[in-house]
């Protein structure tokens, strides 16, 4: 029996818009921070020190404009911002720690 869901066009263009979002260059490891809780700049750049500032930032702005990232202005002294997950992006954190429990069993069993 075929999945037809595999051969609708539609299905296929929503799927590859995800993958285009979620499969950039860190910004899986960002979301993945986030399931922790809200971070500050510097706390991502703590988590994941081998991204450039201004890739974070750009990726950060990214996840803002697709909905899976709300950043939030204190309005306290002194003014922080903080970056947590919207709903849509919280519904990537099993699929992300179902990838990670993946990468760790093939990394060991090609070691």
């Amino acid at each position: 029996m075929k999945n037809e869901e595999s051969h609708n066009p539609q299905v296929c263009n929503v799927f590859h818009q995800a993958i285009e979002i979620i499969g950039r260059r860190w910004t899986g490891v960002i979301i993945y921070a986030l399931g922790n809780g809200p971070k500050r700049f510097c706390e991502f750049q703590e988590a994941i020190p081998d991204i450039s500032s201004r890739l974070l930032t750009e990726r950060l702005k990214e996840l803002e404009e697709n909905d899976l990232i709300i950043r939030d202005v204190s309005t306290d002294r002194p003014i922080q911002v903080f970056y947590s997950l919207t709903p849509k992006g919280e519904a990537l954190q099993p699929i992300l720690k179902s990838i990670g429990a993946w990468a760790s069993d093939w990394s060991k069993k090609e070691k």
